[in-house]
């Protein structure tokens, strides 16, 4: 245990540190696929007893009119966070009628691009923005690709918790600029073992055979003599590979996390400099928009990362303009699978170890990044991801071979103190108990999210499409047999009206053009 995360470790150990602990920020966005009672992708249009997509607090859609998206707001209460989501999802079944949400995060039976319908926001140009930016998605990568649901976890530490250490470290600098630097080297960190969420939460190691129709060269074994589910027998998140959310174009793209403004102009000359093989599709000419533009990037969002900078922007501003502006507000890290053994997709333990792990990327040294430890940081996930579960999976750990198991058993280690700090400032042992699951998973890989899904098809004799329409099912008689309080069921009503009239303002005030808008919106990047 090195010397700075020890003297870090005891700051948070003194007693007014207590609160800082407590004041822990996080808000999830949890994606699922509105489905048909037959299990296939919705046709129908976003449920205008939802709200409006654009402009609700808490429901909106993804790429697709069919892929939903739940959002919490900032809360330093996992219980909290969690109640929350399940009120959404509560309130959804209320509307959905026939309809179920899909439980896992591979998709159910598809039928091709043309059987997904691009998500549609109004009529006003920043609706007509975000349709566009998905038309291009589409064209680039395909829609299928696009199907894939995910959860979202955003974290913050508190301002007391920034103060105190920038204060400690001797005040370098402007404290925003401090800030960046921590949650950067965060980030690095995060990157260096990452692997270790994708083994201890991949959800996904098998996918229905529909998924993958025409395309032979996908690397997957029949799970099945009838061919209906794909899989690779020790594969953790299928997702997270390259069926997933993953760009051959940007493989080429080195993003370094070791300075802000380095991220920042990586991310700017992509957004602006033509990328010729999307040069063929349009992006504008005599008003036909296929793609915002034919650059690398349309926008930051198209970037695939399992861990972004964020921070929240000004309306009408672009999210690199908001990081230069203000610097890191808080990251978001994308690398979780939907869990089909949950009703809103992740718990409370879940949710617990990402809590410890993030604060131990923080806690710990963080040095520069160059391009060979990235190399070796996405063999890693690419073995991990693949193969994560094969005994004996050797890992590059800074130039060494370690097996996973005496790594993953060291990282927990070292994370037990985080624990202890956490389960002292909520007077609880959750924390201490959520690494122990964890710690059971690497010593069991058969405890792991990943063999259960394949135990289960195979224990029950099921493809990948039943085994998840069971848990569909399962859980929207959950939600169906917990209705909502009328208060609570109320207030999401009074919500939807809201965000329904706000998108007709938006709308009713458009004064300029698409064409001017989208000038406007990407003016920005040439004043970076």
């Amino acid at each position: 245990m090195s010397s700075h995360f020890q003297n870090q470790l005891q700051t948070l150990a003194a007693p007014e540190s207590r609160q800082i602990l407590q004041g822990i920020q996080r808000g999830i966005e949890k994606e699922s696929l509105r489905i048909t009672p037959e299990g296939r992708l919705s046709q129908a249009p976003h449920p205008k007893s939802l709200g409006a997509a654009l402009t609700h607090s808490s429901i909106t859609t993804d790429y697709s009119e069919a892929l939903l998206e739940f959002i919490t707001p900032v809360s330093t209460g996992v219980e909290e966070s969690l109640r929350t989501l399940e009120q959404v999802h509560s309130f959804v079944y209320q509307q959905l009628q026939d309809e179920i949400l899909w439980s896992a995060s591979m998709p159910c039976v598809m039928t091709g691009d043309e059987g997904i319908p691009v998500a549609h926001y109004g009529d006003s140009n920043v609706a007509k923005m975000k349709t566009v930016y998905r038309y291009g998605l589409g064209n680039r990568y395909g829609r299928l690709m696009q199907a894939i649901s995910g959860i979202h976890y955003n974290f913050s530490m508190p301002a007391d918790y920034w103060q105190q250490a920038w204060d400690e470290a001797g005040r370098p600098g402007q404290l925003p600029d401090y800030i960046s630097e921590r949650y950067l080297g965060l980030i690095r960190n995060f990157k260096r073992y990452s692997w270790m969420l994708i083994y201890l939460f991949g959800a996904s190691p098998a996918v229905c055979a529909s998924f993958l129709k025409g395309r032979d060269s996908h690397g997957l074994q029949a799970f099945d003599a009838q061919q209906r589910s794909l899989y690779l027998p020790y594969s953790t998140s299928l997702r997270m590979g390259d069926l997933g959310y993953n760009s051959d174009a940007q493989k080429n793209l080195q993003i370094c996390y070791n300075s802000l403004d380095n991220y920042v102009e990586t991310l700017h000359e992509a957004i602006l400099q033509p990328h010729p093989p999307y040069s063929g599709i349009p992006s504008g000419e005599n008003g036909d928009y296929q793609q915002l533009n034919d650059s690398l990037l349309q926008i930051e969002n198209e970037f695939y990362s399992p861990i972004r900078p964020k921070r929240v922007a000004r309306p009408g501003e672009t999210p690199l303009n908001a990081l230069t502006r203000a610097g890191i507000e808080y990251i978001e890290v994308r690398c979780v699978d939907v869990s089909p053994f949950s009703p809103v997709g992740l718990d409370a333990s879940q949710i617990r170890y990402l809590d410890t792990f993030l604060l131990y990327c923080l806690l710990q040294e963080s040095p520069a990044c160059d391009e060979t430890e990235q190399q070796q940081q996405a063999a890693n996930l690419e073995a991990v991801v693949n193969r994560g579960r094969e005994p004996g999976l050797m890992l590059n750990n800074a130039g060494t071979q370690q097996s996973l198991a005496d790594w993953s058993q060291q990282l927990l280690l070292e994370m037990a103190p985080i624990a202890a700090l956490l389960d002292t400032a909520h007077d609880s042992q959750q924390y201490t108990l959520s690494l122990g699951e964890q710690e059971a998973k690497i010593s069991d890989p058969e405890l792991t999210p990943s063999a259960r899904v394949l135990r289960e098809m195979r224990e029950q004799d099921l493809p990948f499409f039943r085994l998840a329409m069971n848990y569909s099912q399962q859980w929207a008689e959950y939600f169906q047999q917990h209705p909502l309080p009328a208060t609570t069921t109320a207030e999401f009503e009074r919500e939807s009206i809201r965000s329904l009239q706000a998108q007709r303002d938006i709308e009713q005030s458009d004064g300029i053009s698409f064409e001017q808008y989208l000038s406007n919106f990407f003016a920005q990047y040439q004043a970076l």
